[in-house]
């Protein structure tokens, strides 16, 4: 499996470590991870952004081995922010997560189901 990312020369380029489109060939599945919550396996939930997000993306990587597969085969996730203000970090914690891997990427601000939620993030992933 291969996977190729694309960005139009005629189109804005993709900058903090994502790819404005991504090509996979030689993919025999995909995987569609629901929006995993910051929620550890304790049910409780981090009061902090920072920790919040890091269990959501632990959550997700649960998910990914679950179904045989590592954070590398994420080819799109979309985080769910519940307040513009979370940007910057969101943005570090999923390059800390996520290293040089370069999924894309939509960050969308939402009122999110639980209060206490910070986030919500969800994925694709392809093997």
């Amino acid at each position: 499996m291969e996977f190729k990312s694309i960005t139009a020369a005629t189109g804005p380029s993709a900058s903090g470590g994502y790819s404005q489109a991504v090509e996979v060939s030689g993919a025999r599945r995909l995987l569609f991870v629901s929006g995993q919550i910051p929620v550890d396996t304790n049910g409780s939930v981090p009061g902090r952004f920072e920790d919040q997000a890091r269990v959501a993306w632990k959550n997700i990587e649960k998910q990914l081995i679950a179904a045989d597969m590592t954070l590398a085969n994420i080819v799109k996730h979309t985080t769910f922010l519940a307040d513009r203000k979370y940007r910057d970090v969101n943005g570090e914690i999923r390059r800390e997560t996520l290293g040089a891997l370069s999924p894309a990427l939509t960050v969308v601000i939402a009122e999110i189901y639980d209060e206490d939620w910070l986030l919500e993030i969800e994925a694709i992933a392809a093997g």
